[in-house]
């Protein structure tokens, strides 16, 4: 086998283990228990999986759970906008709001989809910890293309937990390139929940 398949094969397989961990969280009733089990899938991942973007010496870190940054939200219309983010490997990617999240006594946070290779509802977020205990262009909390979905309600109303907003890749290993928040996804306040700038970086 070439490098370059086993490289595609490790990829296709860390992505498959990110859709089955959230599948598990999904089917966890108590979001303290369904954080904890987050937690210890994705650092099993880091620390274990050909595919992970970490580096030596580094190691995740995270807040503890606090259900007070846990919200059950519809996504409310908001006016068409758009962004484009340039890549090495996958040229121009296209975002379109589609909607927005009004987060009671923290602010908004613009709804996007990804338009090209998978498709996808995409939500990242930055926030005053920003370049101090989190990465400072920020994390992401939704990316379905990739897995990262904590699902709805029975009203269609979306888990919007920001407990489980993780670092993108590029945090771990430069050679990744990351979508930074973008004006309509920045917080004025404090988010001091989730994944948290790693040991080691």
């Amino acid at each position: 086998m070439t490098s370059a398949a086993g490289y595609a094969l490790s990829v296709a397989d860390w992505r498959r283990q990110v859709h089955d961990l959230y599948a598990a969280v999904r089917a966890e009733p108590d979001p303290s228990a369904a954080h904890a089990l987050w937690v210890a899938g994705r650092s099993d991942l880091f620390d274990h999986h050909p595919a992970s973007a970490r580096m030596p010496g580094q190691s995740l870190r995270h807040a503890l759970y606090d259900p007070a940054y846990r919200f059950v939200l519809p996504i409310e219309s908001a006016p068409p906008d758009s962004f484009e983010f340039s890549t090495g490997t996958d040229g121009i990617v296209p975002f379109a709001r589609i909607g927005v999240f009004a987060l009671p006594g923290l602010g908004s946070l613009d709804v996007w989809w990804l338009g090209s290779y998978g498709n996808g509802l995409f939500l990242p977020l930055r926030d005053a910890t920003a370049g101090s205990t989190t990465y400072g262009a920020g994390r992401y909390l939704l990316d379905t293309v990739k897995g990262a979905d904590l699902g709805r309600d029975a009203s269609g109303a979306w888990v919007v937990d920001l407990n489980f907003a993780f670092n993108p890749s590029c945090v771990y290993n430069p050679e990744w390139a990351c979508p930074l928040a973008p004006a309509g996804n920045r917080l004025a306040g404090a988010v001091p929940v989730g994944e948290l700038l790693p040991t080691g970086y």
